[in-house]
């Protein structure tokens, strides 16, 4: 899979944001209107951290699971997944809020065996009815011991624009970036339910380096 905001400080889809907002701070400079300047010029500066893309070490394992992204746990639950994994597993979601890295990063490695993108409602990322009716983009991983891990990029309130650089047939490095979701979000993650959660509800997470389960 390509990673396509490797190396770079913000992702590649919050350069057009920051260029629209630091485009007319300098025109409004140009033009001596200082205060139009200072505000498109702070807008450009909260753009371009919130599309920040920070590096990230992951832990060695290949029985680990990582966290997808930034966040906060809001949820760890048994519950039959019924759409993908059809079977009981363990769903930790973690919430997105608008300060957090937007970033997505793969749990863990294996091949990316699926992908389905599902239109829906905008509810609150925080609601637990966000899980089955928000719009949303599942990925679906292999690791090489042949377990299953569903990933799922679920829209929020605000969030109106989900992004997945990855493709059936990829393969996924654990850690590695694999797209994002615009202002605030939510990520869900599917894993076998005989496995050791890490985690707890209320804990923040980082993307890529946070453990939030292991294979036993």
């Amino acid at each position: 899979m390509t990673d396509r905001a490797k190396d770079l400080p913000i992702a590649p889809e919050g350069v057009p944001f920051v260029l629209g907002a630091a485009t007319p701070a300098l025109l409004a400079r140009l033009l001596g209107l200082r205060k139009t300047a200072m505000a498109f010029g702070v807008l450009a500066c909260f753009t371009g951290w919130f599309f920040r893309n920070p590096p990230r070490t992951p832990p060695r394992g290949d029985d680990l699971i990582l966290a997808p992204g930034d966040g906060k746990v809001i949820a760890i639950r048994k519950e039959f997944e019924p759409r993908y994994l059809k079977e009981q597993s363990i769903r930790i979601s973690i919430f997105l809020n608008i300060f957090d890295v937007h970033i997505n990063r793969m749990p863990c490695a294996g091949t990316v065996m699926d992908m389905a993108y599902q239109p829906g409602r905008f509810l609150d990322a925080s609601d637990q009815d966000a899980t089955m009716h928000n719009e949303q983009n599942a990925l679906m991983i292999e690791t090489p011991s042949k377990k299953k891990v569903l990933c799922v990029q679920v829209a929020g309130l605000v969030a109106r624009r989900i992004v997945c650089w990855a493709q059936p047939g990829d393969t996924a490095v654990s850690g590695e970036r694999f797209g994002l979701i615009r202002f605030g979000s939510r990520m869900d993650t599917y894993f076998d339910v005989d496995s050791r959660v890490r985690v707890g509800v209320g804990d923040q997470v980082k993307g890529g380096e946070s453990i939030l389960a292991e294979f036993t």
